[in-house]
């Protein structure tokens, strides 16, 4: 697996979607808007897409660990 870890924290999702749309394959929303890590530990093919992803949290949801 991968070299580190993506995780969400929930209290500050606030649905924006533009995760999935970086990585679609790695996040997903549910039909009541919660966000899914599909891939929590990427591997080397997805590590600057999740990277990328969790840049671009608007509300700084996402976090490597």
């Amino acid at each position: 697996m991968g070299d580190f870890r993506v995780v969400v924290d929930l209290d500050e999702c606030e649905a924006n979607a533009v995760c999935v749309g970086i990585a679609p394959e790695m996040f997903e929303l549910d039909d009541d808007e919660q966000l899914h890590v599909l891939i929590e530990e990427p591997d080397a093919a997805l590590a600057e897409r999740a990277r990328e992803a969790v840049d671009s949290c608007p509300k700084r949801a996402l976090f490597i660990k």
